[in-house]
C-alpha cells in the first residue's frame, strides 16, 4: 500500500512539473504569457491616460483575460472601454468590473466641457458667420428688388402671368446664389448638396401629387403668351360658347349667352379646338332658302342679292352672295351669304333681319317657297259654314341690327365686382 501511494504522488508531481515547465527555444510558456499580459496592460493604460473620462480605469491581464476596474462617467464611456479593450491584440476575454459615476458634478462635466468647446468654436467662427449672414441678406434684398421690377418686364412685351413667373424665378435664383456663397464661406457646401438633393426629391413628389394643378398653371402660361383671346371676346371652346371674362392661373372664366358663369380648366382649353368670333371684326352669316323648281333661278338670285344689299348691316365689301347649293325633291336650295362688321352691327340680329327681308321680298314677288306636302282630311264643324274668316293683320317690322351688349354689360359688371387677377388684356373702346 505504501508503495502504491508513493508511485501515485510521484506521478502527480511529475505531471504538474511537465505542465508548469514547457521549454521552447530556451524560455518557458509562463514567462512568454507574462510578457504579453504586461504589454496589454501597458498599452491600454497609456491609452486611458490620454482620455480624461477613462483616467480612473485600471487594467489587469492574466493569460489574455483582461479585467477592467475603476469608475467611468457614463454608460457610453463604459461601452467604449470594453469595445476598445476587446479589439486589443492578445486579449481573449474582457471582464467588466467598472462602476458608473452617479455624482451630479461628474455627470455634468462632459456636457459642460462640450458646451465650452462649442462656445469657444462659435466665438472663433463668429466673424465668418456674420459675413455669411450679411451675404445672404444682401442677395435677398437684391433678389427682391429684381423680382419687383414689373414695369421692366412689361416693356419687354411679356404678359402678367409669364412676367410674374419669371420675376419669381429670378428672385429665388439670386437668393439661392447668395445662400450658396454663404455656405461656401462656411465651408459647408456638402449641406447645400444635400439640401438640393432633398429639394429635387420633394419637387418630384409634389409634381406627382399636384399634377393637375401644375398642368393647368403651365397651360395658363402658354395661353397668356399665345394670347388666343382677350376679355370680352366671343369664343367657342369645345362644346361651350360664351364671352371671356378673365383668364386665371388655373382656369378660364366664360359667361354663356344664358348669363351663366362657366369655368374651364386651362389644360382642357389648350388641348381643345378654339374658335374666336371676335378676333376678326368681320363675320359672315348664311341661311338656306328652298324655292320652286319652276322658277327662274337667275331672277330669284338677283332679287335676293338686292334684298341683302338693302340691309344696312350687310357690307358692300365683301358683298353678299347667293349660291345654288343643291336640287331637292321639290325645291332648289339657295344659300344666302352676307358679311357683317361686328363692331357696329349685331351678328344674330343681322342674320335674323336678312331672313325676314328675303321672305317678304319673295312673297311680294310671288316666288314660291314650297313646303312639305301632307294630305289632310278636314271636316267642317256644325255652325261654322256661315262664319266669315277674319283677315290676318300684317305687322310691319322696323330694322334693328344694333349691337346687342346685354352679355357685354354683364361681363364687365362681373369683372369689376370680382376681386380676381385677370391675365388677359381688356379691350377698351
Amino acid at each position: 500500500m505504501k508503495y502504491l501511494l508513493f508511485i501515485f504522488f510521484s506521478l502527480s508531481a511529475y505531471c504538474q512539473e511537465a505542465d508548469s515547465t514547457n521549454v521552447v527555444g530556451g524560455a518557458n510558456t509562463e514567462e512568454v504569457q507574462t510578457d504579453g499580459d504586461r504589454k496589454i496592460e501597458k498599452g491600454l493604460m497609456e491609452v486611458f491616460k490620454v482620455i480624461d473620462a477613462l483616467k480612473e480605469v485600471t487594467v489587469r491581464s492574466e493569460n489574455g483575460v483582461v479585467t477592467l476596474e475603476g469608475r467611468v462617467p457614463s454608460a457610453k464611456a463604459r461601452k467604449e472601454v470594453v469595445s476598445l479593450t476587446s479589439k486589443t491584440a492578445g486579449v481573449i476575454y474582457v471582464q467588466d468590473k467598472m462602476d458608473e459615476a452617479v455624482e451630479v458634478e461628474t455627470r455634468l462635466r462632459p456636457a459642460i466641457q462640450r458646451a465650452e468647446e462649442l462656445g469657444t468654436g462659435f466665438l472663433k467662427k463668429l466673424p465668418i458667420l456674420v459675413i455669411s449672414l450679411l451675404c445672404v441678406i444682401l442677395f435677398w434684398f437684391f433678389g427682391s428688388w429684381a423680382g419687383g421690377q414689373k414695369r421692366l418686364f412689361e416693356r419687354l412685351g411679356m404678359n402678367e402671368l409669364s412676367s410674374g413667373l419669371l420675376r419669381r424665378f429670378l428672385k429665388l435664383f439670386i437668393i439661392g446664389i447668395g445662400v450658396f456663397i454663404a455656405l461656401e464661406i462656411l465651408d459647408a457646401t456638402a449641406i447645400a448638396a444635400g439640401v438640393l438633393g432633398v429639394a429635387g426629391v420633394a419637387g418630384v413628389a409634389l409634381g406627382f401629387a399636384f399634377r393637375n394643378i401644375v398642368e393647368n398653371y403651365l397651360a395658363g402660361i402658354l395661353l397668356s403668351m399665345r394670347n388666343p383671346f382677350s376679355s370680352g371676346d366671343a369664343v367657342k371652346m369645345g362644346d361651350h360658347s360664351g364671352k371671356v371674362i378673365r383668364l386665371t392661373s388655373r382656369d378660364t372664366v366664360l359667361m354663356t349667352y344664358d348669363g351663366n358663369h362657366l369655368r374651364i380648366p386651362n389644360s382642357v382649353i389648350i388641348n381643345s379646338a378654339l374658335t374666336n368670333y371676335s378676333r376678326n371684326p368681320l363675320r359672315r352669316f348664311d341661311f338656306l332658302v328652298g324655292v320652286s323648281t319652276d322658277l327662274d333661278l337667275a331672277e330669284a338670285r338677283r332679287l335676293g342679292l338686292e334684298t341683302l344689299a338693302s340691309l344696312s348691316s350687310v357690307l358692300d365689301d365683301p358683298g353678299p352672295n347667293i349660291l345654288v347649293e343643291e336640287l331637292g325633291d321639290s325645291t332648289v336650295n339657295l344659300r344666302f351669304f352676307g358679311w357683317v362688321d361686328q363692331r357696329h352691327s349685331d351678328f344674330a340680329k343681322s342674320r335674323s333681319e336678312a331672313i325676314r327681308l328675303v321672305k317678304v321680298a319673295f312673297d311680294e314677288a310671288g316666288i314660291e317657297m314650297p313646303e312639305p306636302i301632307f294630305r289632310v282630311h278636314l271636316q267642317e264643324a256644325a255652325g261654322a259654314a256661315g262664319k266669315k274668316e277674319e283677315p290676318v293683320k300684317r305687322i310691319d317690322f322696323e330694322e334693328d341690327v344694333s349691337v346687342d351688349d346685354t352679355i357685354d354689360k354683364q361681363v364687365e359688371a362681373v369683372r369689376i365686382a370680382e376681386n380676381e387677377d385677370n391675365l388677359l388684356s381688356v379691350d377698351e373702346e
